[in-house]
């Protein structure tokens, strides 16, 4: 009972603490000039990486409404808003992927191996090498070309806590993440958002890299709304955020792995319904 009720107000003193100082903190890190006022939404020009489906389809439509010139491509002798909201996912544990999962099978064979490693460069592929290559790409261009460029990259709640059944998916989230906060230190002239929502409605999970069973509950039950987050993304370029937590609560879900590593870990294993063997 004393180490729990240790645990328990360390906790509550950690966030005491941290609760006000990172209000302060995330009022500071906001850059007092609204986006709009500098580059009005009728003159900005949007490439969305990405749009055919889910979020970025749903941004597509909510810049259009806005005024703003969209494509898929960059048609035009400028750009101002670059956003990656393109990647794949891989849901299944690497283990079972490579088929050592189950009673009969001791040691991954050849071909186990070499399921890994597609799924792997699938994942590498779509949410690394994708968002790489197109950010070095248009930096210069929007540099260049644009009164306040700024680039969006959606990522994912899985790239900054681990999750079950979601290693390969969150560790190349987590590597474009990082990729990109790393970008915005070398290219201070270009602003740079990062909107990490949890699971969003829809069925994108259908073309997994890997295949295998949606684990947790069904996205479209309990899912965030794409037009919420769309609406997110697009507030969080107007304002100049930097790191955006999609809902906002999540942002202390870091602050209890470090407090309460144990109980970060036993929750995630029960979203994703998953027993270790």
């Amino acid at each position: 009972m004393s180490v729990i009720y240790s645990i328990g107000a360390t906790a509550a003193i950690t966030l005491g603490v941290f609760i006000p100082v990172w209000a302060i903190l995330n009022n500071f890190a906001k850059r007092r000039d609204r986006r709009p006022e500098v580059l009005p939404p009728r003159a900005e020009r949007v490439l969305i990486l990405g749009a055919s489906s889910g979020i970025g389809r749903t941004l597509a439509h909510r810049y259009a409404e806005r005024g703003a010139k969209v494509c898929a491509v960059a048609q035009w002798h400028g750009l101002d808003t670059l956003i990656v909201a393109a990647g794949v996912s891989a849901l299944r544990p690497v283990l079972e992927i490579a088929g050592v999962e189950g009673p009969s099978v001791t040691q991954p064979g050849l071909d186990g191996i070499r399921r890994v490693e597609d799924v792997a460069m699938a994942a590498i592929k779509g949410n690394y090498l994708g968002p790489l290559l197109s950010v070095v790409t248009m930096i210069p261009l929007m540099r260049s070309t644009s009164i306040s460029p700024s680039v969006l990259l959606i990522s994912s709640l899985g790239a900054v806590i681990p999750a079950p059944t979601r290693a390969i998916y969150g560790s190349s989230k987590a590597a474009a993440y990082i990729l990109y906060q790393a970008l915005s230190i070398e290219h201070p002239s270009v602003n740079f958002s990062h909107v990490l929502p949890s699971t969003v409605e829809g069925n994108f999970r259908a073309s997994a890299v890997d295949g295998g069973l949606v684990r947790e509950a069904d996205p479209n039950q309990s899912g965030l709304k794409r037009e919420a987050v769309a609406k997110r993304c697009i507030r969080a370029i107007d304002e100049r955020e930097k790191i955006v937590f999609v809902p906002a609560f999540f942002r202390f879900a870091q602050l209890l792995s470090w407090i309460w590593p144990s109980y970060l870990e036993r929750k995630a294993a029960e979203k994703y319904h998953f027993t270790p063997t």
